[in-house]
């Protein structure tokens, strides 16, 4: 093993989970707001300071999960020793998937959207992005926001506000998805509404 996979974990877990989870919260209550979760963890290249910090925050050993970046050992090594979550070897039965910057949402289809039952038992998709702003405005709307909001990243794929407009269409099932980049993450759960403006 080299050092990449030591290396870039919390310097104090319990605290820094604590603090990242409480972040994360807010974030999904309020849709479309940019969190700062800050420098705390540092994993291998493509994870952002924000992505380690999720995963390092959220996945165990009852958390499968999926990477699709080309770099899927050195990041599931990394999380395997810092986290202890198992790595899917299916899309399907992951809990948390890695996508890429060059994903395709046509393949989003393919995640766990739950059950009746387990509405619960869906994907949470952490999706990289170039900037979190400088991008085509799109306006959000559904639970947590009063009105309206905006948010305009950089580097979503082509044909992301349909696929997450199907996703809507799907509630209560369907995937809850994070946009990151850096130490910034942006939350859009399942009930929000997307258009482009």
């Amino acid at each position: 093993m080299n050092t990449v996979t030591f290396d870039g974990g919390f310097a104090d877990p319990v605290f820094a989970s604590q603090d990242v989870f409480h972040a994360i919260m807010h974030a999904f209550s309020r849709p479309g707001s940019v969190a700062n979760l800050g420098e705390r963890a540092s994993g291998p290249a493509p994870l952002c300071a924000a992505a380690s910090a999720i995963l390092l925050t959220s996945a165990d050993y009852d958390t499968p999960v999926w990477i699709e970046a080309s770099e899927a050992q050195h990041v599931a090594t990394w999380l395997t020793f810092h986290s202890g979550a198992p790595i899917a070897q299916q899309p399907e039965k992951a809990s948390f998937v890695l996508l890429s910057e060059a994903s395709d949402v046509a393949q989003w289809q393919g995640f766990a959207h739950g059950t009746m039952e387990y509405p619960d038992r869906s994907a949470t998709l952490i999706l990289p992005v170039h900037s979190m702003d400088g991008g085509a405005l799109l306006e959000l709307t559904g639970p947590g926001i009063e009105t309206s909001s905006s948010i305009a990243p950089v580097g979503l794929p082509d044909g992301f506000v349909d696929a997450m407009d199907a996703n809507a269409a799907r509630y209560p099932l369907g995937f809850d998805i994070l946009l990151v980049c850096g130490a910034e993450a942006i939350a859009l759960p399942r009930t929000t509404r997307i258009r482009e403006v």
